[in-house]
């Protein structure tokens, strides 16, 4: 073992690419090294014989780990324990995908996962040495992983500025983004948005650990850059495909949501974006777009939760504006007040049968089912609406307008 020791702690001054070192590592553990990124694509791979099994064949030639692969080790709990864990994880042969016996280690800069070693260990079974020498192996690594995000990123604080600035609306001359975007070699071409996962438990590291590599291991949609704020876990996406992007970002967030909240057992987390837009400037507004989703999945779970982008919010994009106009008017609307009036004096419920029958496109036969009468009864009641309130539910602005402020009181009631 002082033998392996001597030649990891040679590996500083022989080693000049990361070829190299899965080589190197891979003759003082004797067993093939693949090192992956944070979206498991191939960086390096070391040497092997033929005793190797068919998923190193496969993330070899494709340069990336076969999907079916990653799945698996969600399903059997392996990529939770990984992106947790500093130390090596023991990872017992998956038959259902072909993967042989591996050992694992995360390699990361504080809570983020720059990427993986992986050690196909066959029938071999590391000491507790050897797992200590792992550890050690992978720091090595880490060096070359931090050499090429400082190529990328130049001064971590000031890209995350960068980011901020975009986020506030505090730069606007095109100029100055480029030049900013050129200095931290942040690519901005392309429709971005803004996504947003809330959490509503505390956020702790292990929840930051798992939101970054979520944010990383995309294949549809890349995320360019994301950040923490409070609750808050913000990432700038480029949408690489224009025509389904919809789809792509629903699935995107979806599967973000699900997996996190399986792993760490949460409670509740939530998901929005904003529009996409070509110019810079107009990240800021895909942010706030993206925050008045979640602040309207919020007051309305039941209306809103499975809308998760801003351009399906339909009337709601503007309803909170309205409102403050309506309270500055200090309006209020005429039928529904007559109505309102007669259900308390009656017992009846005209007001919220109507406000179902809106909601169900004015269908008499939806309405009714959604209330559980009958279409006769259902039409008896809207009869009785326009003789109480004088309604012509035929008129679509009296419909719209009403419809709106019946919206708007649901807000506020919240």
């Amino acid at each position: 073992m002082s033998q392996k020791k001597d030649v990891l702690n040679s590996l500083n001054e022989k080693m000049t690419s990361l070829d190299q070192l899965a080589d190197q590592i891979a003759d003082i553990f004797g067993c093939p090294i693949t090192i992956e990124d944070s979206n498991h694509h191939v960086v390096s791979y070391s040497k092997h014989k033929d005793d190797i099994d068919q998923v190193r064949i496969s993330t070899i030639i494709n340069r990336k780990v076969p999907d079916k692969v990653i799945n698996g080790l969600w399903k059997k709990g392996v990529m939770p324990k990984l992106i947790d864990s500093d130390d090596p994880v023991s990872i017992p042969k998956i038959n259902e995908v072909g993967l042989g016996n591996r050992v694992a280690i995360s390699v990361r800069k504080h809570n983020e996962i720059l990427g993986f070693v992986w050690a196909h260990t066959s029938d071999k079974t590391f000491t507790e040495e050897e797992l200590v020498l792992f550890k050690e192996a992978a720091a090595y690594v880490k060096k070359f992983f931090l050499k090429d995000l400082q190529r990328h990123r130049k001064l971590e604080e000031g890209y995350r500025d960068f980011f901020w600035q975009l986020l506030r609306g505090d730069l606007q001359e095109t100029d100055a983004i480029k030049q900013r975007e050129k200095k931290y070699n942040m690519h901005l071409e392309g429709n971005k948005a803004i996504v947003v996962i809330r959490f509503t438990d505390e956020v702790t590291e292990q929840m930051e650990k798992h939101a970054f590599y979520l944010s990383e291991s995309q294949v549809k949609l890349h995320v360019i850059t994301s950040l923490f704020d409070d609750n808050d876990f913000i990432m700038l996406v480029h949408l690489k495909e224009a025509f389904d992007y919809k789809q792509t970002l629903y699935a995107f967030m979806d599967q973000f949501i699900t997996r996190i909240s399986q792993q760490l057992d949460l409670a509740n987390v939530f998901g929005a974006a904003g529009l996409a837009y070509q110019a810079a400037q107009q990240i800021q507004n895909s942010h706030q777009q993206a925050r008045e989703v979640l602040k309207l999945q919020e007051k309305l779970p039941d209306t809103i939760d499975p809308v998760k982008l801003y351009e399906d919010l339909g009337v709601y994009q503007f309803i909170e504006q309205l409102a403050e106009t309506r309270k500055a008017d200090q309006y209020q609307n005429p039928f529904m007040e007559k109505l309102r009036a007669y259900d308390q004096q009656h017992g009846t419920s005209l007001l919220a049968s109507l406000e179902v029958y809106l909601q169900c496109d004015s269908n008499v036969y939806n309405a009714a089912k959604r209330l559980f009468i009958h279409p006769n009864t259902m039409n008896y009641r809207l009869k009785r609406m326009r003789e109480v309130s004088g309604i012509d539910l035929k008129d679509p602005n009296q419909k719209a307008n009403i419809y709106l402020d019946l919206i708007i009181e649901n807000i506020q009631q919240t």
